[in-house]
């Protein structure tokens, strides 16, 4: 289950550029974050950093992928979802349209996020009954 994923740290995508300022999670701030987890130095195209960039994603679990419709990340979860078909994974993708970076914690006020956390919970217990 991934929600609003980072998968590719070294992406520049479509709504990294129209999603950069103002929509909750900013470009900035991503930069900030990769440079405090991986380092100033770090090649952020390293498939450790960016599983996206793997060589080969056969044999990963079956994936939940959600992301939401005003995040800079929303590329990087769509590419990820689409990787993982062509690569033969069983994925379910969710754009949650409307929704910014983080939405699936604001619960106690966004309707839309109460329900796509039931969804995914949904998932979970059906995976893990099979």
């Amino acid at each position: 289950m991934l929600f609003c994923p980072v998968t590719d740290a070294a992406a520049e995508t479509e709504s990294q550029r129209a999603f950069a300022e103002g929509y909750f999670l900013e470009k900035a701030s991503l930069d900030w974050f990769y440079r405090r987890y991986c380092g100033d130095n770090a090649d952020l195209a390293e498939p450790a950093i960016s599983p996206l960039r793997a060589a080969d994603l056969r044999g990963l679990p079956p994936a939940h992928i959600h992301t939401a419709g005003y995040d800079p990340l929303r590329g990087e979860g769509q590419a990820c979802a689409d990787a993982l078909r062509r690569a033969g994974v069983a994925v379910r993708y969710a754009c949650h349209e409307g929704m910014v970076h983080h939405f699936y914690n604001m619960t106690g006020t966004i309707p839309a996020a109460r329900v796509a956390l039931k969804e995914a919970t949904a998932a979970i217990e059906t995976a893990l009954a099979n």
